[in-house]
């Protein structure tokens, strides 16, 4: 990542922006896991499932972890639920091994488990 930050300085530094000045919504065009216990291949599943929820509805939070709640619901069993935003803390409970936190582009998911 720190090359990928050198290199983008580099960029504005040629072009005369400042880097106070640039778009640090460019930073997260990638799925960024923050923390999960959740198994390897529900992982992958979950995550993949997030982006393309996000993607599907790009200014609809709401439809997006709609969707990613009735699709967890449907392959995992009930009872998952899905925050997604900027700006939000949590504390709650969870089953183990079904909580998934990550960031993509300028939005913070949340996918857990609980009964």
């Amino acid at each position: 990542m720190a090359e990928t930050l050198a290199g983008s300085e580099a960029t504005e530094a040629a072009s005369g922006d400042k880097p106070q000045e640039r778009d640090f919504r460019r930073l997260f065009n990638y799925p960024l896991l923050q923390s999960s216990d959740m198994t390897e291949e529900m992982r992958v599943e979950t995550m993949e499932l997030c982006v393309t929820a996000v993607e599907k509805f790009p200014s609809n939070n709401e439809a997006a972890s709609k969707m990613i709640k009735e699709t967890m619901d449907k392959k995992y069993g009930p009872a998952w639920h899905a925050v997604i935003g900027e700006g939000f803390g949590f504390e709650m409970s969870y089953d183990l091994k079904s909580l998934l936190y990550m960031f993509f582009g300028t939005q913070a998911i949340l996918v857990w488990k609980c009964y």
